[in-house]
């Protein structure tokens, strides 16, 4: 573990939570409380990865973890024009914003009926939300910390049966007048045939101030709920986003998960962890990643397959620029229960920047003997033939790997659901493209 001595964070931290406990909030059960200070020790005793921890081997923390950040959330106005940024032309939905982690209901639109949302300030002084904060799941580093440390965030629960007409886009905005560690904390309850369509987009204003945003999501998925979940990251380079998704997912529930990195956030830590707890369940998890400059982005996933007769299929795609880095870990974990479980797993990546790097860990762990799994990984650069042929049709250079970029993209993004979100993101793309490498 990293020693207060070689990180100061790690003194902030340490500092910050011992505020918090002295304080000692009213608004908090005594269960939640002793749950914090448990995780709180959890991370005293584990500290911050480093490379020598398996999961965090190919992402090196230490010039991240230098500088100081104040831990307590500052109440400042955002920007109109911030928000604005993160809206999705001709994307007909309810929108939800939060601020440094907290709800600013003036900044978005009405609700859809059978959809219940509070601030998780709110949701955690009810008791009959009580269970959702005393669970211990004994983790370390961010996770620990986020539990630790938590105020605010949002709490969504889908009423049983509920079919909302229109999707929720739910906007993260970040702004500091100082650098500030954020921790955001979320659970959402989809219930009985239920279904939800969220698309969260992540976004700041450029500064020399850094934003370390370390958020933690937690999804129930009950018997027949189904859940299209879409993340796109286009913080800009004094951001530092680490975030970490567990999804639960019971009896014939469906579960997409659609994640768009952009250039921008100088780190990206995504943790998606989909836990198949029941039989007859489907998870599809899709990755899009585009690095740029020294931008460093790490995608970890764990598919658990618990019970029998479940599908998940896995697709993430990178494409590598300039001095960035880029890191895939993938799991695929079959319990001896688990017969007939069909999972597929594929991370492909184009290497364009001269110093640009990737390191790709697909991985299958199988204890049942009735099962059809695979997985695979490749790492390439532009076909010269392809760029040969574009090229004498009179495309240049720069177009030609433009749309070379867009065509190797397109098998992830053609599974969005929402045309104008399929729009938006291809526009994205583009800002970043084309290349001269």
């Amino acid at each position: 573990m990293n020693s207060p001595s070689e990180v100061t964070l790690y003194d902030e931290v340490i500092n910050g939570f011992e505020k918090l406990a002295n304080q000692a909030s009213s608004d908090e059960t005594s269960d939640l409380r002793r749950i914090r200070k448990q995780a709180f020790e959890n991370f005293r005793q584990s500290g911050f990865p480093t490379i020598r921890n398996e999961d965090w081997k190919y992402t090196n923390l230490t010039r991240f973890l230098k500088d100081e950040y104040a831990l307590n959330v500052p109440n400042l106005p955002v920007p109109t024009r911030l928000i604005d940024t993160a809206r999705i032309a001709d994307f007909d939905c309810y929108t939800i914003a939060l601020v440094n982690g907290v709800w600013d209901k003036t900044l978005g639109s009405t609700l859809p009926q059978g959809v219940e949302l509070l601030p998780m300030a709110e949701a955690k002084q009810d008791p009959a939300f009580a269970e959702w904060f005393t669970q211990n799941h004994n983790d370390r580093f961010f996770t620990a910390l986020n539990t630790a440390l938590f105020a605010d965030g949002l709490f969504i629960r889908v009423k049983a049966a509920a079919l909302p007409d229109k999707p929720l886009h739910i906007i993260h905005a970040y702004t500091a007048g100082t650098n500030l560690m954020v921790q955001p904390r979320h659970i959402w309850l989809v219930n009985e045939r239920a279904e939800l369509s969220i698309v969260e987009s992540i976004v700041s204003e450029k500064g020399q101030t850094h934003i370390w945003v370390n958020s933690l999501t937690e999804i129930v998925m009950h018997r027949d709920a189904k859940l299209d979940h879409t993340t796109i990251q286009s913080a800009p380079a004094n951001v530092r986003l680490v975030n970490h998704t567990t999804v639960r997912q019971k009896k014939q529930s469906l579960y997409n998960n659609y994640t768009f990195t952009l250039p921008g956030a100088d780190l990206v830590r995504n943790d998606l962890q989909a836990r198949l707890e029941e039989d007859h369940t489907e998870t599809h998890l899709y990755g899009l990643y585009l690095a740029a400059d020294r931008q460093l982005v790490d995608n970890h996933t764990l598919v658990d397959h618990q019970k029998p007769n479940c599908f998940s299929n896995e697709l993430y795609k990178g494409v590598l620029l300039e001095q960035s880095t880029g890191v895939f870990n993938g799991k695929v974990y079959v319990h001896q229960d688990a017969q007939k479980t069909n999972a597929f797993q594929q991370n492909n990546n184009l290497v364009i920047g001269k110093k640009a790097t990737i390191d790709s860990k697909p991985e299958l762990e199988i204890y049942a003997d009735d099962v059809k799994c695979s997985h695979g990984s490749t790492v390439g650069q532009f076909s010269e033939e392809a760029l040969f042929y574009l090229r004498a049709r009179g495309i240049g250079e720069a177009a030609a790997k433009a749309l070379l970029i867009n065509a190797f993209a397109f098998d992830v993004t053609e599974k969005i659901k929402h045309a104008a979100v399929e729009t938006h993101i291809n526009r994205l793309i583009g800002q970043h493209i084309p290349v001269t490498q």
